[in-house]
C-alpha cells in the first residue's frame, strides 16, 4: 500500500503539519518518524523501579499502563504539529510528570522528554533556552523535596536536562542555518537565471530591432523594383542577405555570452555556501568563451567539488581558477582541509563521468593534512568544429559594379 493510502486511515490531526519535524525529513528525502528512535530512551521508566524500595508493584503497573500511551501521544505530536505548538505538548509532558511525582519516581523520564522537546520548537536564542531549562529543573528538584524525595534521588535533573536539552538546541539551530542556506543558493540561481532572461531579451531587442526593420524595408524595396529596375532590386536583396549574415554572427555571439552566466551563477553560489560556513573563497576566471556543453560541465564540477569541501573538508581557504592550457581549458578547486582518501562516492564518479564523456580527465590530490585539489582539463573544441559560433563564410560571387555603392547605402 502507498503512502498515498495509508493516509487515508489516519485522522486529520495526526496528520505532519507542512513544517513540521516529520514533514521536513520527508522533505530531505528521509523517514518521516527517523527522530521516533528517540523513543529508545524512555525505557528507563522500566528500569527506575529496580533501584526504588517499593519495585515493580501494582501501583507501578497500573499508572504506565495509563501513562505511557498518554507519553507516546505527545512525543508523537512533538513531531507532527507546527513548530509553535511544539512546546504546548513538551510542557504537556512536563506537568504530566509534576502530576504523577507523589506516586510514580519513574515519571522523571518524562520530565526530561518534556525538556529535550522543548528544543524543537519554535528557535530562541541558546542562553534564553538554557534559563527556561534551569527553571524548570529548579521547580521540579524544589517540588521533589517538598514532597519528601531525598534530594540525591533528582539532583542530577539540572545538569542532565541543561546538557542533553543544550545538545538538541544546538543542532536544531544547525538544522535551521543549513535550511536557510539551501534557501539562499537556491535563490541565488533564480536570480542568476533571471538575470539572464532579462539579459537576453535586452541583447535580442538591441541586436534584432533594427536589423529585422532594415531587412523589412529593403525587401519591400526589392519587390517594387523587380520588374523597373532588376539590377537595383538584386543589390537590395544582396543588402538582406548581408544584412542576415551580420546578424546571425551577432546573435550566435551574444547568446555564448549569455551562456557563460552558468559558471558564473555557480561561482556565487559557491562563494555564498563557503563562506557562510567560515570558509574563505577566493576565485579568478581566465576571460576565455566556453561552448556551453564544455561550460556545463565545468559549473557542475564546481558545484560538487564546494559541496565536498563545506561537508568534509574541515577547510578555512578554498579557491577556484579557470585558466587555458594549449587547446584545453583547466578548471582548478582546492583548499587547506584535512585531505585524505576520498572514497569515490556518486558525486565524485558523476563528476568523473561527465568530463571523461567530453574526452576530458578528472585528477584529485588529497594528501592527509595538505588538504585537496580537484583538477578537471577539457578539450577546447576548434573553430571548425562549429562550436564557437563563427559566422559561415558568405558564397562565393562575382562582385557586381553595385556592390560598393549598395554597401555604403546599407
Amino acid at each position: 500500500m502507498n503512502g498515498g493510502g495509508v493516509a487515508r486511515f489516519v485522522p486529520a490531526w495526526l496528520q505532519p503539519a507542512p513544517d513540521s519535524i516529520a514533514a521536513t525529513l520527508r522533505r530531505e528525502g528521509k523517514s518521516p518518524w527517523s527522530d521516533a528512535v528517540h523513543v529508545l530512551w524512555s525505557a528507563w521508566i522500566f528500569i527506575t523501579p529496580a533501584f526504588s524500595p517499593a519495585g515493580y508493584d501494582a501501583r507501578w503497573l497500573v499508572v504506565t499502563v495509563l501513562s505511557y500511551p498518554v507519553f507516546l501521544l505527545l512525543f508523537a505530536m512533538t513531531l507532527l504539529a507546527p513548530p509553535r505548538q511544539v512546546p504546548r505538548y513538551a510542557l504537556g509532558m512536563v506537568a504530566m510528570s509534576l502530576a504523577l511525582l507523589p506516586w510514580y519516581l519513574s515519571g522523571l523520564s518524562y520530565f526530561v522528554f518534556g525538556c529535550v522537546m522543548l528544543s524543537r520548537g519554535q528557535p530562541h536564542s541558546l542562553l534564553r533556552h538554557a534559563a527556561v531549562l534551569l527553571a524548570l529543573s529548579a521547580v521540579l528538584v524544589g517540588y521533589a523535596v517538598w514532597l519528601g524525595y531525598p534530594w540525591q534521588a533528582v539532583a542530577w535533573l539540572p545538569l542532565v536536562t541543561l546538557i542533553v536539552g543544550s545538545v538538541v538546541q544546538v543542532d536544531c539551530l544547525n538544522q535551521r542555518r543549513d535550511a536557510a542556506l539551501r534557501l539562499s543558493q537556491e535563490e541565488v540561481r533564480r536570480l542568476a537565471a533571471t538575470a539572464e532572461r532579462e539579459r537576453i531579451g535586452r541583447d535580442l531587442h538591441d541586436l534584432l530591432g533594427h536589423t529585422l526593420s532594415l531587412v523589412a524595408l529593403k525587401s519591400e524595396l526589392a519587390g517594387k523594383l523587380v520588374e523597373r529596375d532588376p539590377t537595383a532590386a538584386r543589390r537590395e536583396l544582396a543588402d538582406v542577405t548581408r544584412v542576415a549574415r551580420e546578424a546571425l554572427t551577432q546573435v550566435r555571439s551574444a547568446v555564448t555570452g549569455i551562456r557563460a552566466v552558468g559558471l558564473a551563477s555557480e561561482l556565487a553560489s559557491a562563494r555564498l555556501l563557503l563562506e557562510s560556513d567560515g570558509v574563505h573563497f577566493h576565485y579568478a576566471l581566465a576571460p576565455v568563451v566556453l561552448p556551453p556543453e564544455v561550460e556545463a560541465v565545468l559549473a557542475l564540477t564546481l558545484r560538487e567539488a564546494a559541496t565536498n569541501i563545506q561537508r568534509h573538508a574541515r577547510a578555512r581557504r578554498a579557491e577556484a581558477a579557470l585558466e587555458v592550457a594549449g587547446d584545453a581549458v583547466v578548471l582548478r578547486v582546492e583548499d587547506d582541509g584535512r585531505g585524505g582518501d576520498i572514497a569515490p562516492g556518486n558525486g565524485l564518479c558523476g563528476m568523473r563521468e561527465r568530463i571523461e564523456a567530453l574526452g576530458g580527465r578528472l585528477r584529485v590530490d588529497a594528501a592527509p593534512g595538505r588538504g585537496t585539489r580537484i583538477e578537471a582539463i577539457l578539450p577546447m573544441p576548434r573553430p571548425a568544429d562549429g562550436v564557437r559560433g563563427d559566422a559561415p563564410p558568405a558564397p562565393a560571387h562575382a562582385p557586381g559594379p553595385g556592390d560598393a555603392a549598395s554597401s555604403a547605402a546599407a
